[in-house]
């Protein structure tokens, strides 16, 4: 492993450490009537805020509402964990949100800014729905 895959990985555990010390008063992510789990996220220069805790979630139908809060265009990009299947991408102008609706098995996923390049953040900590 090379030193900037090192910090590469070391920005990204403290980019949603941040978050989840930031957020401990994130909402818990709502699901509707129709069975699907909405959670937003703002994205800003070079990382992710969420405003429901992304913490424990479970295999199922998830909408990921994406807000640009940057001065510039960014994009969104969602991969399953276990084959690194692009599930979703597309940019985002600045202001602009996007709904990215996909489906989470047990292995979970990760997302990143394909443009504006983040780290990637994993959600691998999904429980048997």
């Amino acid at each position: 492993m090379t030193i900037f895959n090192i910090l590469k990985r070391a920005t990204a555990v403290l980019a949603i450490a941040f978050t989840a010390v930031a957020g401990v008063q994130a909402d818990t992510p709502t699901t509707r009537a129709d069975g699907v789990t909405v959670i937003h996220l703002d994205e800003y220069n070079g990382y992710f805020s969420a405003k429901e805790t992304v913490a424990g979630l479970k295999s199922g139908e998830y909408e990921f509402v994406i807000t640009n809060k940057a001065d510039k265009l960014v994009g969104f990009q969602i991969q399953s964990l276990a084959d690194r299947e692009t599930l979703d991408m597309f940019p985002l102008e600045p202001g602009e949100t996007r709904t990215s609706r996909v489906t989470i098995g047990e292995d979970g996923v990760r997302f990143r800014c394909p443009i504006n390049p983040t780290p990637w953040y994993d959600l691998d900590v999904i429980k048997k729905g």
